[in-house]
Order: C-alpha cells, then structure tokens, then sequence
C-alpha cells in the first residue's frame, strides 16, 4: 500500500480509538482460559462476532476498512466463512465493490464451487478477516483464490494478534492490514 497523506493517517488513528471503544464496549475483547483456531493457549479472545453483530461496530468496522481500500488497486472485496462474511459483506456495501465469499471447503452440491460471487481470472482483491494470529485460514483463502485466476495483495484483518501473521503472509507476497493489533486493545 503507498505512504498516506498526514491527513488520511490523522484519519486512520482517530478511527482505531473508536473501533477499539467499540470493541470494548460490545464486548469482542475477553479474558480468561481460551484455546484459538491456532490451536495455540491464550489468556484474551477477541470475538469478533461479537462486534459483527453490532451494527454501530460492523459500521465502523467497514468505514475504516473502505478507508484504506480506497489507497488499493482491487476491484473485489472477499471474505473467508464464516467470521469474514460480514464483515466483507458490509465493507462491499460501504465501498459499492464487488463481494466474494470464499468457502472453507468445496460444496458437496449445486456447482460445487469455493466460491459465492464472481471470481474472473486476473481480479484483483482484498480478503477481509476477523482476527489473525498466525495467519494459517487466511493464507488457504489466498491459495485458493490464486489458483482461480485471482490475484491477492492485501488482506485487512480487524485485529491482528501479533504472533506472525504478518510475515507469514509477507511470506506468501501478500501485505497484512490491521484495523486494530491486540496490542492496542490490551
């Protein structure tokens, strides 16, 4: 993604102090014994299904999203089921592009496809996650989304928990994107 404009970057923290309140507020931020998609042990979940089911955060989710998309060059905004779907959903309805919906596994009926949306060979997309820690489901989207045709640059994740995500995508040549890091909730 190019450098930002002072403005846009004033714009970015003042948005991240209020999804990070809405966060909080709605109540995606916990703390207690949880075991992650990971598989890794840890002392906070951030759920965010929690906030994609608040209206006033999904918007704020999708707002600061299409905030940064407007800096990309893509024509598609996809989503990994389950947790992407809303928020892709929403952040397609807040920047008027395209949605993709990317299955976890290929439908045992109807066309059978990965895919819910049009995915043309070349398009240019923005894969919108909920929480990244190491980046392992997301990281299956893009490979699945590439060997379609499509091309993925950038992945926006809400929040990313800082345990490698981000060179792990750096690994696949795709750049991670958060809203907000887990440091900044916790």
């Amino acid at each position: 993604m190019s450098e930002s404009k002072p403005e846009t970057r004033n714009e970015f923290e003042k948005q991240k102090q209020e999804l990070i309140a809405a966060l909080k507020a709605c109540g995606a931020v916990r703390y207690g014994d949880f075991t992650l998609a990971s598989g890794k042990k840890s002392k906070y979940y951030i759920d965010i299904k929690k906030a994609s089911t608040d209206p006033k955060t999904l918007k704020l989710i999708a707002k600061q999203a299409a905030l940064r998309i407007k800096e990309m060059d893509v024509g598609t905004v996809a989503g990994v089921e389950l947790g992407g779907v809303p928020l892709a959903t929403a952040v397609s309805l807040e920047t008027e592009l395209p949605l993709l919906l990317v299955r976890k596994s290929e439908k045992a009926y109807g066309t059978k496809s990965r895919f819910v949306g049009e995915l043309q060979p070349g398009d240019a997309l923005v894969l919108l996650e909920d929480v990244t820690t190491s980046g392992g489901s997301v990281k299956d989207a893009i490979e699945v989304v590439r060997e379609a045709g499509g091309n993925v640059k950038y992945v926006i994740t809400v929040v990313d928990r800082e345990e490698s995500a981000k060179e792990n995508l750096r690994a696949v040549d795709a750049e991670l994107i958060p809203l907000v890091t887990a440091s900044d909730l916790l």
